[in-house]
């Protein structure tokens, strides 16, 4: 009797402790929102994205890990190899250029207060590089910097995943990188999950695989085959499942997913998910009941355990969608191709998905893409293409197709006026600092799952780029992901793809 009471006291306190890490995660989602766009309507309850890295940064206490492409918190007015020259000290004050200085304070304060810090990062982008990593790190044993080429692994590709883990429990994964414009002058969406030690733990499974790679020697790890799936030669890593098991190489990454070889890299019919009782305090719809999470990551070689690859996790989400219900994608870049490999690879993953659930399930699509600065050519004819699913839908008798696609451009305002103020000690007339005034969100939301990434919609970056996904069927996530589309939908700045004029994308493609 004595023992079984014992028992009974140990199990209901391992419950108690249960409920206790249950409830402490709590989820926010993140926005950054740029000055100047006074008819966006607010979403309540959304975080900003500099707060939450600055959170991050001054919160952490034992431990911060940081995954970014490249690193600008500090703005550069004085500097002409940017594009942040000949802004006045009044004008970066306006842009909201302190708050990336705030961020940058948070993390030196960190590494002062001998926080354990491993910053992994791309070479980064001219003319800074990675000078700010390297800054803190220098004299600081605690700091740690690596930056991580991609191209010597696959050929082409970059670390594009925009990731930070603090203390082993609180993370943000979205679309902004470790740059003040991110935080002001360029809309994007990520998740902040807070005590979440399950989750932090999953992503930094992640980041080690990463840390472990710029370690290596990739010539030692790495084969050019012809890939069967994508029809091109390209190069892989050695354990890549595009390579036949006979010649694959045993993976040197600390966790790696092994599967069986199918023709192209193997589809998980069922992905590893994962309950949790996570807490939305910003929505009216929080709950404390278990609900089903999961993470995806890119590229497939870089996965672990019965994790899915970051393209899968977009499918699933679009094939999510209910019978006669609406699926909502937000992304920078489309294109159904590839943009940096040597072989152009076609590629209609997400497109044949979309036509899909329009045939199937008689959904409306809704896609919102970044017109922009530096909109990459061939978007308006692949989604010219992509529309025409519409015409296919009533095009034959037999067809019983009641969905439909709609697709807008997002046009932040001062998109076309974007660049240095001076070049040459002469004028531009630009009005905003360049790689700005855009729409640089990645996510895709159906009526009861939401995908919040790093991914843009283009092959690259699903096959030979590094990229992280949060997703959930959290009702709260779910439905406040929705408002935030709609308020980006229903705005002045969305512009549907037939109705804007020829003549403005003529002078875009000449800027």
């Amino acid at each position: 009797m004595r023992f079984t009471v014992i028992i009974l006291l140990l199990t209901l306190f391992s419950l108690n402790k249960l409920c206790e890490s249950n409830s402490s995660c709590k989820a926010w989602l993140v926005q950054s929102i740029p000055t100047d766009m006074p008819h966006l309507s607010q979403v309540p309850g959304v975080l900003s994205t500099g707060d939450v890295l600055r959170w991050l940064a001054a919160n952490s206490t034992r431990r911060l890990d940081v995954i970014a492409q490249y690193w600008q918190l500090l703005a550069s007015p004085d500097d002409p190899r940017t594009g942040d020259y000949g802004y006045t000290r009044e004008q970066m004050q306006e842009f909201g250029a302190h708050q990336g200085a705030a961020v940058y304070q948070a993390l030196d304060d960190a590494a002062d207060r001998n926080v354990s810090i491993r910053l992994l990062s791309h070479s980064g982008i001219y003319p800074t590089f990675n000078l700010e990593p390297s800054k803190l790190a220098s004299g600081r044993p605690n700091v740690k910097n690596v930056t991580l080429l991609l191209k010597d692994w696959w050929g082409s590709g970059i670390v594009h995943a925009k990731v930070w883990i603090s203390d082993n429990r609180d993370v943000y994964i979205g679309s902004a990188n470790n740059d003040w414009k991110s935080l002001t002058q360029v809309k994007e969406v990520g998740i902040y999950l807070a005590g979440c030690h399950g989750i932090a733990k999953k992503v930094e499974v992640y980041f080690n695989n990463l840390w472990k790679l710029a370690s290596l020697n990739s010539s030692a790890y790495t084969k050019t085959v012809m890939d069967q799936q994508w029809q091109v030669e390209r190069k892989v890593p050695c354990w890549s499942h595009f390579i036949k098991p006979k010649e694959r190489c045993k993976s040197p990454l600390p966790r790696y997913v092994k599967t069986r070889h199918v023709s192209g890299y193997p589809i998980l019919s069922d992905p590893y998910m994962f309950e949790a009782s996570t807490q939305t305090p910003g929505s009216n719809y929080s709950t404390k009941l278990p609900q089903v999470n999961y993470l995806s990551f890119a590229p497939p070689e870089l996965s672990f355990g019965s994790y899915q690859s970051d393209e899968q996790a977009w499918i699933d989400t679009i094939k999510s969608v209910g019978a006669r219900e609406t699926v909502r994608i937000n992304t920078m870049d489309w294109l159904g191709q590839s943009q940096y490999t040597d072989q152009t690879i076609y590629w209609s993953s997400l497109s044949s998905a979309i036509s899909e659930v329009v045939f199937s399930k008689n959904a409306t699509v809704k896609i919102l893409v970044a017109y922009w600065a530096h909109f990459i050519n061939g978007t308006d004819e692949y989604l010219k293409y992509l529309h025409y699913t519409n015409t296919l839908c009533f095009s034959s008798k037999y067809n019983k197709c009641a969905g439909k696609v709609e697709i807008k451009y997002y046009m932040v305002p001062g998109f076309n006026k974007t660049g240095s103020a001076l070049q040459n000690g002469t004028s531009t007339g630009n009005v905003y600092p360049d790689f700005t005034r855009v729409n640089h969100g990645k996510y895709v939301v159906s009526n009861v799952r939401a995908h919040i990434g790093t991914s843009n919609l283009v092959w690259d970056y699903f096959y030979t780029t590094a990229g992280v996904s949060f997703g959930t069927y959290n009702t709260a996530i779910v439905s406040q992901l929705r408002e935030i589309f709609d308020a980006d939908w229903n705005s002045p700045y969305a512009v549907p793809i037939q109705e804007l004029e020829s003549e403005s994308i003529f002078l875009l493609s000449n800027r």
